[in-house]
């Protein structure tokens, strides 16, 4: 059975923020199934997710996701530390992929967030593990180009306008080549203020009759 996958998502930290991107394309095996797929999203105020992977399973891990954070924060009256959502969110992951099911749930996320340590970035891979990432991360079909462009063009405590840039140009990298990804980008800015979404560009091919 075919299910909605395929995607590029970025993410890099940078001198006083972490930027997120990721494409809007959803695909079944060649077939183009979504063309305005959200692929980041926010959870609460400080913290933002890219998905990729199996959309039916990534959104409702995201719905999960957070429901845990708005229970934690109700049951002890503090915010969770990144590093505690991270970890909810890789037991998560964990749990989906090893109960049986005629449909396997893969998921890989990377995850931003602001607490009071800091601003930092996770990547959460499909198995369930979660890395703390210091400089830039990729996930999904598209992700081998995107690291083409994050290694040639990453510096450490990049400002925040020109990080925005390199994840627009390395999602756009595998927009050319990478047929599961397409259709637009989105990029979310996570800094101490909260989390913003600065780049929403939707990109058309009109197919007009003679």
């Amino acid at each position: 059975m075919d299910i909605k996958k395929g995607t590029t998502t970025v993410g890099i930290v940078c001198k006083d923020a972490v930027i997120l991107a990721a494409d809007r394309r959803a695909t079944a095996g060649t077939l183009i199934v979504d063309k305005k797929a959200q692929k980041v999203h926010t959870i609460g105020d400080n913290i933002a997710v890219t998905l990729a992977g199996g959309v039916s399973d990534a959104q409702l891990l995201v719905k999960l996701l957070r429901a845990e954070v708005k229970l934690k924060e109700i049951r002890t009256g503090k915010a969770s530390s990144i590093k505690e959502v991270a970890n909810v969110l890789g037991g998560i992951i964990y749990a989906n992929i090893r109960q049986f099911s005629a449909i396997h749930g893969i998921t890989h996320f990377l995850l931003a967030g602001y607490d009071n340590d800091g601003i930092h970035l996770y990547d959460l891979f499909p198995d369930g593990s979660v890395t703390k990432i210091d400089d830039y991360t990729s996930s999904g079909s598209g992700s081998v180009i995107a690291y083409g462009v994050l290694e040639t063009q990453f510096s450490k405590d990049m400002a925040v306008e020109d990080a925005i840039k390199l994840a627009v140009r390395s999602v756009n990298a595998a927009l050319q080549r990478d047929s599961a990804t397409g259709n637009g980008i989105d990029v979310i800015k996570v800094t101490t203020k909260g989390t913003e979404r600065v780049v929403s560009e939707e990109l058309k091919i009109e197919l007009k009759s003679r």
